[in-house]
Formats: C-alpha cells, structure tokens, sequence
C-alpha cells in the first residue's frame, strides 16, 4: 500500500486531550493493598482457591504479607467488591462461584492479562467488542458535535506518527476508541473502555501495527475512514468501518500467534 493515510486535520481548536487509563502500562506503582489484592486476585483466578472453600484465615494471610489487619481487611473488602469472595460472621471470607466475578472491573481484566490471555478469553473479548463498538460508532455519526469530530481526528493525527513504539501506538489507539465511545453520548458506552483497553494490550504484546510499515498505514486509514463515516452521518458505514478496524487487529494477532506456535512445534 502506497499514499500517506487520508486522515484531515482538525478544522476546530486543538481538542483536550483523551484521558489515558493507568492499566494500560501494567507496570505500574502500587500501594501495598493494591499490590496484594493483585496477588491474591490473580491466585483467585488461576483457581488457588476454589469457589465455595474459605479463603485462608486472616491471621494466616497477615503473617504471609506481613501487613495491619486494618490494610488486610481492605484488601477482602476490594476483592468482595468486585465478586471474587463474601465475607459472613462465624463462616469466614469465602470463594465465590466464578459467575459473579466482575469481568469488567479494570483490575480484574488487567489481572488476566498478567496471566496471560488464552485462545477462549480473546475470543470472549472480541465479541464483547464486536458486540458494542460498531453500535458506538453509529451512536456517534447520529450524535456528535464538531468538537468529537475535532478530537477523533486529533486520535487519528497523532496514530499516524511514524516515531511510535508499541507502547505509545496502543495509547494512541485506546485514546480514539475512548472518544468514539464519548461521542456516542451514552455513558454505558463509554465505561466499556477497560475491556477495549485489555483487547489492546493483550493484542500489542503479541504484534503491533508499528512493526511493519503498510501495516501501520492501513491501521490509520481504517480508523480515519470509521470518522470520515462519523462525519458524514452515516451509521451503517461507520459501525462497518469501526468492525473492519477490530477484524484486521484480530486477523494480525491469530496470524502471530499462528507463527508462534510454528516455531514452538519444531
């Protein structure tokens, strides 16, 4: 492919900037409750603990990591909080059924991706996506005002550098899908930013567009095109622009890890 991306600038002022989410470098600093309700979540989705048995006892888990009762039984509240665990008097703190984990709680996802995410979990994250963006982006060519469209195209100009690692593109990319769903206007849409994010990290560590040239030019163009279709008003051609740009990310990662295992088999 040949032809810089076809992305326009902005006509508007320069936009305020996306907000990025923290999760998306997962090496990042922590407090100790953070730090051991990582630990602890991370043992409970290996299945260290299995649903329906007591989580080890409290004195028992305070020896382990060394810290205050106070620190250990908001690190319990965090984990009750987002499914994994209920605490009842007399019973102890124990494993929930894995029906009632908060998927879509950030820490819970970016957890997963510390363990490594396997063929069934990327593929529940595409659906996921597949489900919600293409709806997103039609939302967003019915209801945007021109500061989206200024933004959008801000997400698509700083996504075409040519000086990216595959940190900085990933932050570049989860920043433009952060705006489709803010230009959406439902505020549903936009909360489902953590499972995008993990869609990206998980996908970038295997391959990303920067490695190859043409691929990061088509990358562009395919979400230049999703707001030149939001532009337009057009829902159908944007939430089938928005699709192709999550169909080619799939497509990029299956042929990776394809080439993976190839060598891995020999």
């Amino acid at each position: 492919m040949t032809g810089q991306p076809h992305y326009r600038p902005a006509r508007q002022a320069q936009p305020r900037p996306m907000p990025r989410l923290s999760r998306l470098a997962l090496e990042r600093a922590q407090s100790s409750h953070d730090q051991i309700a990582a630990i602890l979540g991370t043992e409970l989705l290996k299945g260290t603990y299995a649903p329906g048995t007591n989580m080890p006892a409290e004195p028992q888990l305070i020896q382990r990591f060394q810290i205050s009762r106070t620190v250990m039984r908001e690190v319990m509240k965090t984990l009750a909080a987002k499914g994994f665990v209920i605490s009842k008097t007399k019973v102890g703190t124990r494993v929930r059924d894995p029906v009632y984990w908060n998927y879509f709680d950030a820490d819970v996802l970016a957890w997963r991706v510390r363990l490594g995410l396997d063929d069934e979990f990327m593929k529940s994250l595409t659906e996921v996506r597949r489900a919600l963006e293409p709806p997103a982006a039609a939302l967003a060519a019915r209801r945007c005002a021109p500061a989206d469209i200024a933004r959008l195209r801000e997400c698509v100009r700083q996504m075409a550098r040519t000086d990216h690692t595959r940190q900085s593109f990933a932050e570049a990319d989860l920043d433009f899908h952060l705006a489709i769903g803010s230009a959406s206007g439902n505020p549903l849409m936009r909360s489902m930013a953590s499972v995008i994010e993990t869609a990206l990290v998980a996908s970038f560590a295997h391959s990303s567009p920067v490695d190859e040239p043409e691929d990061h030019e088509a990358t562009v163009n395919g979400h230049a095109a999703v707001v030149d279709a939001i532009e337009a008003g057009d829902e159908a051609a944007a939430a089938a622009a928005i699709l192709k740009v999550i169909n080619i990310g799939v497509y990029r990662i299956d042929v990776t890890r394809k080439k993976q295992r190839g060598k891995h088999n020999k």
